[in-house]
């Protein structure tokens, strides 16, 4: 049995590393900027995770996904998250537009193309979604949209969220990683 079929199968692989995501009560200044914080540094943990991985450790599962499609989708999901955002500053309560993340992650591109793209691509995407948060007001971060399934949610919850997201699967690729001796 090869090291993708044990990890794929193996109950051991803790769906929440990094524990699951508990939305906050109150996020006040100080808070916000740790948040950002967090956004900012996603790209370079993420990167580090992966670093020196071969093609094979790459294509070995956490759960249901390899480590590649792992990258791919953070880079998709943060570009959502990052649209999200524009569409909240500039529309009332706009109803945004879910999307089916396990098939995003099964087409050509999440299982295929190279990492390295949405590496480059995140570091990017968080530098600029940076300068967006760092121009935002209290009021801004209290603006709000609707997500279909999850409710109404505002930038606050959601910027919680999304520095949530990139520990989270930053972890899944550690604890990999740890797992496997690479």
């Amino acid at each position: 049995m090869g090291a993708r079929d044990v990890t794929a199968s193996s109950p051991e692989a803790p769906q929440y590393p990094v524990g699951p995501f508990v939305p906050e009560d109150g996020y006040g200044h100080l808070r916000r900027e740790e948040l950002i914080a967090q956004i900012l540094q996603a790209p370079a943990a993420l990167r580090a995770a992966v670093h020196g991985l071969t093609a094979a450790q790459l294509e070995a599962r956490y759960r249901n996904w390899t480590v590649r499609q792992i990258v791919h989708h953070i880079a998709d999901s943060h570009l959502n998250a990052f649209i999200r955002f524009k569409l909240a500053l500039t529309e009332d309560r706009p109803t945004i537009k879910p999307y089916d993340q396990a098939g995003w992650a099964e087409l050509a591109d999440g299982r295929t193309a190279s990492h390295e793209i949405s590496l480059s691509l995140l570091e990017w995407l968080h530098r600029r979604w940076v300068v967006l948060l760092n121009s935002m007001t209290p009021t801004d971060f209290s603006r709000t949209f609707r997500h279909p399934e999850s409710g109404v949610l505002t930038l606050i919850q959601t910027l919680s969220l999304y520095a949530w997201h990139g520990r989270h699967h930053v972890a899944h690729i550690s604890t990999l990683r740890q797992r496997m001796n690479w």
